[in-house]
């Protein structure tokens, strides 16, 4: 996938990873960038095209799939972090997690693929989590969700590899966004996490990891579950 000539479209481009992907897309020679944004009026980035796009909303996703005709790179950035768990936390919450990250990304998916394959297939690049891999106590729906979204990433790149549509899923522990600002951790720049991203998907690969903790977590998944998360528990 050559991103040089490209047009691309980033959802949730008016802040965090989504404006350092839109911004870069630019420097790297796409011909156009569709920034989308839930309130389009939030995205400052010059030399984009704005668009409307709400991945909640299945009529606001044909929307923008009806306008963004020429889309050859669909990144599904958008997001959202309610920090709730399971058992006891808000059921609305935890259906807003699933139905951004996993029903919202599948709209999106489904809008535009039909589109890339008319324009010869091209890339679609999910931006994904460490969280894919492991459950931490306080995030719980947020794991689920990007675990469920792991998956689809996993099945829409078997279903669309015969119109010759690249799928790269991008794992990150933490950037420093507004979505991790309750985390003390450490974090990664978010213009690296979008770097990476763009990089998997010039060099065609599936996976991106763009730290060395999604590194680890990855890692971590041929062993014992137990000594995993005693190491998380020992340095939370």
């Amino acid at each position: 996938m050559n991103i040089s000539g490209s047009t691309a479209l980033v959802t949730g481009a008016n802040r965090g990873i989504g404006r350092h992907f839109a911004e870069q897309l630019l420097r790297r020679g796409a011909a156009k960038v569709y920034a989308t944004a839930r309130r389009p009026e939030l995205v400052d980035v010059p030399g984009v095209e704005v668009l409307r796009l709400d991945i909640t909303d299945p009529a606001s996703v044909e929307a923008a799939a009806a306008v963004a005709r020429d889309v050859t790179l669909l990144v599904n950035n958008a997001g959202v972090s309610t920090l709730t768990d399971l058992v006891t936390g808000d059921l609305d919450a935890i259906r807003l997690e699933m139905d951004t990250h996993y029903y919202g990304t599948l709209n999106v998916v489904r809008a535009f693929a039909p589109v890339l394959a008319a324009n010869g297939g091209g890339a679609i690049l999910n931006v994904l989590s460490a969280l894919s891999w492991f459950s931490y106590d306080g995030t719980n729906a947020y794991s689920a969700a990007k675990a469920a979204e792991w998956s689809l990433t996993n099945g829409i790149r078997l279903e669309l590899a015969g119109q010759g549509t690249l799928v790269t899923g991008l794992h990150l522990g933490a950037a420093d966004t507004d979505i991790a600002a309750h985390y003390d951790g450490e974090k990664i720049d978010p213009a690296d996490a979008a770097r990476a991203g763009l990089d998997g998907v010039e060099a065609g690969r599936f996976e991106v990891l763009a730290d060395e903790w999604s590194a680890h977590v990855k890692a971590s998944l041929a062993a014992d579950p137990a000594l995993f998360y005693t190491q998380v528990a020992s340095v939370a």
